[in-house]
């Protein structure tokens, strides 16, 4: 379904917020209207949400994984893991914290790339999605929590 989106801005500005707005949603043309003081213009698009792309459709799944339901928030799990850091401790449960919290919030590059310093740590044999793993393991240590 599509919708119509509405801006007014200064003629300096029609480019750079066209451009972002083209890479947030799907639009078709821009149709511009001078405002009535003429200092401004008046643009209208129509436009469509993206469709999803893997890496969406991925981050979503991890985000409400049952893994995480009692799971720190960001902030919350983000002062823990420096706070272990600033101390020294960067042991499996600080790495799987850490391939969690990525998994939850970061590409999946990042996600990804953390998971993999978890699975050589546990010199696990993961040849299928290493999220998934992070997944699986954070599963297992929060249930005996």
């Amino acid at each position: 379904m599509s919708f119509e989106i509405r801006f007014i801005c200064a003629p300096a500005d029609m480019v750079r917020i066209s451009t972002v707005l083209g890479k947030a949603f799907q639009t078709g043309l821009f149709r511009s209207v001078p405002t009535r003081d003429r200092q401004s213009r008046r643009l209208y698009v129509t436009a469509d949400h993206l469709a999803p792309t893997p890496d969406l459709v991925e981050h979503e799944r991890a985000r409400t994984h049952a893994a995480y339901a009692d799971a720190p928030g960001q902030r919350e799990e983000m002062d823990w893991l420096i706070s272990q850091a600033n101390e020294g401790r960067c042991d499996r449960e600080w790495w799987l914290r850490r391939a969690a919290l990525a998994d939850r919030f970061h590409t999946d590059e990042q996600a990804v790339y953390i998971a993999r310093a978890l699975i050589t740590l546990d010199g696990a044999d993961v040849t299928d999605n290493p999220r998934d793993y992070v997944r699986q393991q954070y599963a297992a240590w929060a249930r005996h929590q």
